[in-house]
């Protein structure tokens, strides 16, 4: 493997406290010349999926060959897995939890190996609370300084890799039918409708609220439109956003308030004039 010369870290750790800059020393304990990039520290925590959904939203920006290290990580201290995944485009580094089934769904995995050689660990007897430091930091260096993925560990199947429970969407006789798989800071309610399923089409969305059932009357209708701005301030509108994936917004305003909805709520595209 090149030598890498680029991190990304992503965590739910925020910033209140001192875990992320910690990982940042314990990186640069290895090499101080590396470029660390943080991509966000505000994951809700434990939020596994919201970790899922914006590796893989980001990774496409990044060089070749770049280290993703990301901590989303409930298990921590349990038999799950520490791992290291090399693939064509990026190398990532993290618990095995489906942190990284996002960009493994757009990405071969070329190899993968478990993190067990304490050698390129912070400590040979790290903490139960916090491998980001003591084992996930100091391997994520030592790869972008150009160690071989098969240093680090035994090999391991990439099919053995923990995938993201969140279904993917399914298509009907007149729309598609999806979950809510991410909220964004500004309410900005994001499916798993890949916005090519609408290109060319006319369209709106069903969403049900107080996630009842999509037969009940309680349920809005929100047509579709091209910019956050194709409705009146204070409506909703949906639309194929930057990410490239259908999102329900409120212009100018919140929807997951709006909506009074939250993560994994269903939703439907209808095709037509409906």
């Amino acid at each position: 493997m090149s030598k890498i010369r680029i991190i990304t870290l992503l965590t739910d750790f925020g910033l209140r406290d001192v875990y992320v800059g910690v990982m940042k020393g314990a990186i640069a304990q290895i090499n101080p010349q590396l470029t660390i990039i943080d991509l966000t520290h505000e994951i809700p925590p434990q939020n596994i999926n919201a970790g899922r959904f914006c590796l893989m939203t980001a990774y496409p920006y990044f060089p070749l060959s770049t280290v993703h290290i990301a901590v989303v990580d409930p298990g921590v201290g349990s038999n799950r897995r520490s791992v290291a995944v090399e693939c064509a485009n990026c190398v990532l580094v993290g618990p095995d939890n489906g942190l990284f089934s996002g960009i493994l769904s757009q990405e071969n995995a070329i190899a993968a190996v478990e993190l067990t050689n304490p050698k390129y660990w912070l400590t040979s007897q790290p903490s139960n609370t916090f491998h980001g430091r003591d084992i996930l930091a100091t391997v994520g260096a030592h790869i972008a300084n150009g160690v071989p993925l098969q240093e680090f560990g035994e090999a391991i199947d990439p099919n053995s890799l923990v995938r993201s429970p969140i279904p993917d969407c399914i298509p009907t006789t007149d729309g598609v039918d999806g979950y809510i798989q991410y909220i964004d800071y500004f309410g900005n309610l994001i499916t798993n409708i890949p916005g090519n399923l609408v290109a060319g089409k006319n369209w709106t969305v069903a969403i049900a609220q107080a996630k009842v059932d999509f037969q009940s009357p309680q349920h809005s209708i929100i047509a579709s439109g091209k910019s956050y701005s194709s409705t009146e301030p204070g409506n909703p509108i949906a639309l194929v956003a930057s990410h490239g994936w259908v999102e329900i917004a409120v212009y100018g305003g919140n929807a997951q308030a709006f909506l009074g909805i939250d993560w994994g709520a269903k939703v439907q595209v209808k095709f037509g004039n409906s």
